[in-house]
């Protein structure tokens, strides 16, 4: 296995890298207590219904830039 001098990395390339590792893991290797499944589950279950009240990130950004009266 290659050895990657990661302190020569910009933060992009260790971000991207990170992201790259985590893509690479097959959802069978990972190895996930029925607590934790159990969990997932019941947050996917409510995404949809959460999406829907969901801001995009943009209306959130401008109204935490937004002085408090």
């Amino acid at each position: 296995m290659p050895t990657i001098d990661i302190a020569g990395l910009s933060l992009k390339e260790r971000l991207d890298l990170i992201g790259d590792l985590c893509d690479s893991l097959e959802e069978a290797e990972l190895p996930l207590s029925e607590q934790l499944k159990a969990e997932l589950d019941r947050r996917n279950a409510g995404f949809a219904e959460d999406r829907a009240h969901a801001a995009p990130w943009s209306e959130v950004r401008d109204r935490l830039r937004q002085p408090r009266s």
